[in-house]
């Protein structure tokens, strides 16, 4: 049963009719899911996967292009940031207790989509740790006709020299009960929130970085901190589980900033390489968030996207 859930449609800046519903995993937890309603003639319905720290109203804009071209949006809040609920006393830590517990909220927004009655195909996008997210949905065989990834967190950037002693102290975090402590070098305040916008991590556009920081200083319980050590246990265990394994055939476009800071870039570049019928684009002097960087780069990934999705639904449409 979908109950109608807050949604700020003012900051999202996105198509006309948007509304918010709460949806219930099946382990309890409450998760926050928006629907962005396509304009005119539907053409098929987009799951958009957000990375950590994100919440659906962020990707308001990235849904107004998509109703343009007749897709359909459907953006969750994980179980654990923007209005879905928190798992530690602390809800600034970013934290899940295993990562698999995310495939519960795919689930849980397949129904959603069922509920409303959305037309197929379905595509996904997946930003980030979305990105994770959804390349194990995919292998597991979510019902999409095409998968889009933005700096997917295939691997984490750390240091070589360091990736032992993280490895060693996520994992032993949990064995002495300290998992839900921050990560060392992070805390509770919100990155978008607290960082200047020279020289961030996310996107080289002032206007978009305004865009991301008027959203959580308008609505701070959307804001979240720094990843717990559980998390980070739980993400280097699933990245190098998912590495072990061979991508699906689907049609595939996976976009990368050229300055990428946050993922593995080797670990993208490795499995983009060996993705049937898929495409690494490489984004030029983008950051992390590709899709939050300038106009004219948005608008070239937006028209790669519905390009990927109409080619993909008609060719489903002829197999079917």
């Amino acid at each position: 049963m979908l109950t109608p859930a807050p949604f700020h449609a003012d900051l999202a800046e996105g198509p006309m009719g948007a509304r918010a519903w709460w949806i219930t995993a099946t382990d309890g937890l409450r998760l926050r899911v928006a629907h962005y309603p396509a304009n005119g003639t539907e053409r098929g319905t987009v799951l958009l996967f957000p990375g950590r720290t994100e919440y659906v109203e962020k990707y308001g804009r990235t849904a107004a292009a998509l109703a343009v071209a007749g897709y359909h949006t459907l953006a969750i809040d994980w179980r654990g940031q923007g209005l879905a609920d928190r798992m530690l006393d602390d809800r600034r830590t970013g934290h899940v207790h295993v990562f698999e517990d995310y495939q519960k909220d795919v689930a849980a927004i397949l129904h959603v989509a069922a509920e409303l009655h959305l037309p197929q195909p379905m595509h996904v996008i997946g930003h980030s740790m979305g990105g994770c997210i959804g390349l194990r949905a995919v292998m597991d065989g979510l019902p999409v006709a095409s998968a889009v990834f933005t700096g997917p967190m295939w691997g984490i950037r750390i240091a070589e020299p360091l990736r032992p002693a993280a490895w060693a102290l996520s994992w032993s975090s949990r064995q002495v009960g300290l998992s839900h402590h921050y990560t060392p070098g992070t805390g509770i305040d919100s990155y978008v929130a607290s960082a200047p916008f020279e020289d961030n991590l996310l996107t080289t556009d002032p206007e978009m970085w305004d865009y991301m920081r008027r959203q959580v200083l308008a609505q701070p319980e959307l804001q979240l901190g720094g990843p717990s050590l559980g998390w980070l246990h739980e993400s280097l265990r699933e990245t190098r589980m998912l590495a072990r394994r061979p991508s699906p055939t689907l049609p595939c476009l996976t976009f990368l900033g050229t300055n990428e800071r946050i993922v593995d870039v080797p670990r993208i570049r490795e499995r983009m390489a060996h993705w049937p019928g898929g495409k690494l684009v490489m984004v030029e002097n983008g950051e992390h968030e590709v899709l939050m960087e300038g106009a004219a780069q948005r608008k070239s990934i937006h028209d790669q996207m519905i390009a990927l999705f109409d080619s993909a639904s008609a060719r489903q449409a002829l197999t079917a």
